[in-house]
C-alpha cells in the first residue's frame, strides 16, 4: 500500500476558456495537483464543487449567472457544511468586489497576472489550510477601501476591548502585523522572532478569536478598528 500523499483535488472555474486552459495546463504539469472539473459560471462552479467535492476551487470574481462572489458564499460561507477551500484569482481593475470576496469565505486571494510558480504556491497553501492573502494586496486592499474596513457598528466599542482581552500582548502584535499584510517571515523579521514561532502565534490567534483563517483575521482587526485603515 502506497503512503504517497494524496494529490490535492482542484476545480477551476473562470468564463475564459482561454484562461481556464492556462490554469489547468499549469496545475496538471505539478505531481501533487490533479484537476477535477471546470466551471465557465457561478452556477456551474457550485454544482460542480458539491458533486466533485475538490480540495481548492480556484474562483473568478466575473462570471455569468451567478458571479464568484456569490459562488464562494454559497461554497465556503457560514452555513456551509464542509467548504472547500477558494482561491479567488482575479484583476485590480475588480477591487471593489475583493473585500466582498474574502468575507464570503474565500481563503486566499491572487492576480491572473501572478507568476504560474505563485499561482501553484497559493494552491498548496490554501490546500493546507494556512490561508493566502498576498501582502501586495492587502496593502492595495486597505489603501483603497478603508472605508469598507472601518467598524461596521461604532456603537460597540466593546468589540476592540473584547479582541484585546482575549489575546496576549505579542499576539495583538502579530496580529496587527498580519493586518498590515506581512508575510510570516517578515513578521518574523520585525520581531525578531522565527518564522516558525510567528505560525504558533497565528494557529493560537485564530483559536482564540474563533476564525477560520488568516483572511478573516485581517477582516476582524480592521472592522474592529485595532488599527486605523488610514495607516
Amino acid at each position: 500500500m502506497s503512503d504517497a500523499p494524496q494529490p490535492i483535488r482542484v476545480l477551476v472555474c473562470d468564463d475564459q476558456a482561454l484562461v481556464r486552459t492556462g490554469y489547468v495546463t499549469i496545475f496538471s504539469a505539478q505531481p501533487d495537483i490533479e484537476v477535477v472539473g471546470e466551471a465557465e459560471n457561478g452556477h456551474a462552479a457550485v454544482e460542480a464543487a458539491r458533486r466533485l467535492r475538490p480540495d481548492v476551487v480556484v474562483m473568478d470574481i466575473r462570471m455569468p449567472l451567478l458571479d464568484g462572489i456569490q459562488a464562494t458564499r454559497q461554497l465556503a460561507g457560514p452555513d456551509a457544511g464542509a467548504p472547500p477551500k477558494v482561491l479567488v484569482v482575479t484583476t485590480f481593475n475588480v477591487d471593489a468586489y475583493v473585500y466582498d470576496a474574502l468575507r464570503a469565505g474565500a481563503s486566499g486571494f491572487l492576480l491572473k497576472d501572478a507568476p504560474p510558480a505563485e499561482l501553484v504556491n497559493g494552491i498548496r497553501t490554501v490546500a493546507r489550510g494556512e490561508a493566502l492573502l498576498a501582502p501586495a494586496v492587502t496593502r492595495h486592499l486597505i489603501g483603497h477601501f478603508a472605508e469598507h474596513l472601518r467598524p461596521a457598528d461604532t456603537s460597540r466599542p466593546a468589540a476592540r476591548e473584547e479582541l484585546v482581552r482575549a489575546l496576549a500582548p505579542r499576539e495583538l502584535d502579530v496580529l496587527r502585523r498580519i493586518a498590515e499584510g506581512l508575510s510570516n517571515k517578515e513578521i518574523a523579521a520585525a520581531l525578531f522572532i522565527t518564522p516558525e514561532t510567528v505560525k504558533t502565534y497565528v494557529s493560537r490567534i485564530l483559536a482564540k478569536l474563533g476564525l477560520r483563517d488568516r483572511v478573516q483575521a485581517v477582516v476582524l482587526a480592521y472592522r474592529v478598528g485595532l488599527i486605523p485603515a488610514a495607516d
